[in-house]
């Protein structure tokens, strides 16, 4: 079996979350090359000032894509948080989603958006259908990145591999735009994502800190492995009477 390398790569990966020493560390790593986050994981993080929040991450991150999300419902207030965003730094995408939560396509948005010159970044994208409107939303010139949700298609027991392939082929007219795969659950998504050409994929801490272990050795990660349940097994004071023990 060939060993990966993550120097091999040639997908860009984005960082994914709202802890502000996380998002530090992540900066740190050459690896990655953006950054994402949702009020979802805001919230989770703590975060209670948007916009400071917002701030204090391009403060740290003044170099690379960083997308922050609009959280209005309808679409004027949604523009209107739109361009707010984008006029905090150049290296700004506003998340917007494909949808709002009455379902009603976000596409005349997106297009007056793009039409403007925001870098946008299209979220919660689940189907090739939504990709292909999406395609036809977007100016030639202006960069866009369109976030496939690969992870959670695949949570609902479909491959998403076809269907990011197919979503590569429908950005192709759009040069500016890049297809990024969303919500990844294991590292070899990473190597998937890449292996198809996918522009972008979201990586989580606890993903980050398993780039380590990309190409290690398999033998010595399975005897890694029963050296960690021998540990454990010690630690907890296991006992398992047998033989003359169990008579007694």
């Amino acid at each position: 079996m060939a060993s990966p390398s993550v120097d091999q790569l040639n997908i860009k990966i984005f960082a994914d979350g709202a802890d502000l020493k996380g998002i530090k560390e992540a900066a740190a790593q050459p690896i990655i090359e953006g950054f994402t986050t949702n009020p979802t994981l805001m919230r989770q993080a703590g975060v209670s000032d948007y916009k400071k929040f917002a701030l204090e991450v391009l403060a740290l991150i003044p170099d690379r894509p960083v997308s922050f999300e609009v959280f209005a419902d309808d679409f004027p207030t949604m523009e209107g948080q739109a361009r707010e965003i984008a006029s905090w730094g150049s290296n700004v995408y506003v998340k917007i989603p494909v949808t709002n939560t009455q379902g009603e396509f976000s596409g005349p948005l997106l297009t007056r958006l793009s039409a403007a010159g925001v870098k946008f970044n299209v979220t919660a994208v689940m189907t090739n259908a939504q990709v292909k409107q999406i395609a036809a939303c977007l100016a030639e010139h202006v960069p866009a990145i369109v976030s496939v949700f690969a992870g959670r298609i695949a949570d609902t027991g479909r491959d998403p591999v076809p269907l990011m392939q197919e979503a590569m082929t429908l950005l192709a007219s759009r040069p500016q735009a890049e297809l990024l795969w969303a919500s990844p659950r294991e590292l070899l998504n990473i190597f998937q994502a890449d292996a198809i050409g996918c522009h972008i994929i979201t990586v989580t801490g606890d993903l980050i800190k398993k780039l380590s272990l990309v190409g290690k050795d398999l033998d010595r990660y399975s005897l890694d492995t029963v050296e960690m349940f021998y540990r454990d097994a010690q630690n907890a004071a296991f006992t398992i009477p047998v033989g003359s023990e169990r008579a007694a």
